[in-house]
């Protein structure tokens, strides 16, 4: 969905960047509860080519990724997915991702960056901070071990003060925890919708050597 992004000119929109190695529940209740408590439009779920937080380490390929995230996402008119990450190549900034949408878009479309409170302690790491929020309105959820005032604690007032908090329910799932499964054999059965575990299964991903 890049091309396609185009009619959501002048939209409110929640971007949702991420590995999505795989995509699980906890993505999809943090992405409606946004929807639901910012108003929002759309939410776009944003697959990261190369990921730059996860340089090194050994990730499924994009187009599975992606694949597993527009399974999931399927039968929600609210979520669309998209391949702008995949399709530009190399490490998937978010600052080059939020230029190319605000080059696509207009600068009447009100973007959202949905993230979760552990990101959010790292955000001063990312490329061009500053310039993200020039260009998005971050979103903070809440995470299991770690609450949004806690993240924001770590960050410099001007950035935490730019910040809007997201209240959602406390669900502990993982993609390492739902990756670790499937290698050991273990069930991952109601931690991702049952077609992206069929998907799982079927390509025989995360089983290892």
């Amino acid at each position: 969905m890049a091309a396609e992004c185009r009619n959501y000119s002048g939209m409110t929109l929640g971007i949702m960047g991420g590995t999505f190695d795989p995509i699980h529940f906890g993505h999809l209740i943090l992405a409606e509860q946004a929807r639901e408590q910012l108003a929002l439009d759309k939410v776009v779920f944003v697959t990261a080519a190369d990921p730059p937080h996860k340089s090194g380490l050994q990730v499924a390929d994009a187009r599975h990724r992606h694949t597993m995230t527009c399974l999931a996402i399927k039968g929600n008119e609210w979520f669309e997915a998209s391949t702008i990450e995949i399709e530009r190549g190399g490490i998937s900034y978010t600052v080059d991702t939020l230029r190319h949408l605000h080059q696509m878009l207009g600068p009447e479309t009100d973007l959202h960056l949905l993230i979760g409170a552990d990101e959010a302690q790292e955000f001063m790491t990312w490329r061009e901070p500053y310039k993200i929020l020039e260009m998005a309105n971050i979103v903070v959820a809440n995470r299991p071990g770690c609450e949004v005032e806690e993240a924001l604690g770590c960050l410099p007032a001007d950035v935490a003060a730019c910040a809007k908090r997201l209240r959602m329910p406390g669900v502990d799932i993982s993609s390492t925890d739902i990756r670790d499964r499937v290698t050991a054999g273990r069930s991952i059965r109601y931690l991702t919708p049952d077609c992206v575990v069929k998907y799982i299964l079927n390509k025989g991903l995360y089983r290892g050597s």
